[in-house]
């Protein structure tokens, strides 16, 4: 099984003017999507997501990106390097076994007729 990750870092937080910058980031909502290269009995491939907050500091902008240069690809790397190669590891994980128990499930719930 292999699985490929996809981060959405488009939605974030601005203060509208700060250190005499305009619409300077503070907080990104993100999202990791997991995608399986394995398909369901409808022929849908195995997906999962983590989603989360990261905040970033905004009175350290010494690098400043005006808010229209950003992409998703910019504050995704600010995101994955706040939290560091292990917080990032361990949602992979975390979104394989998700997966996982899609294809191979423990448990399944059914209603009685």
């Amino acid at each position: 099984m292999a699985n490929t990750y996809t981060w959405d870092c488009k939605t974030v937080d601005t203060y509208p003017t700060h250190d005499s910058h305009s619409d300077v980031v503070y907080n990104v909502h993100w999202r990791l999507n997991a995608e399986s290269d394995q398909q369901d009995a409808e022929g849908n491939d195995y997906t999962a997501t983590s989603y989360g907050t990261h905040s970033v500091n905004a009175d350290d902008i010494e690098n400043f990106v005006p808010f229209a240069d950003l992409t998703n690809d910019t504050v995704t790397g600010w995101v994955t390097a706040g939290m560091g190669e292990d917080e990032v590891a361990s949602l992979k994980s975390g979104l394989d076994a998700q997966i996982a128990l899609l294809i191979t499930p423990t448990s399944v719930t059914k209603n009685i007729g």
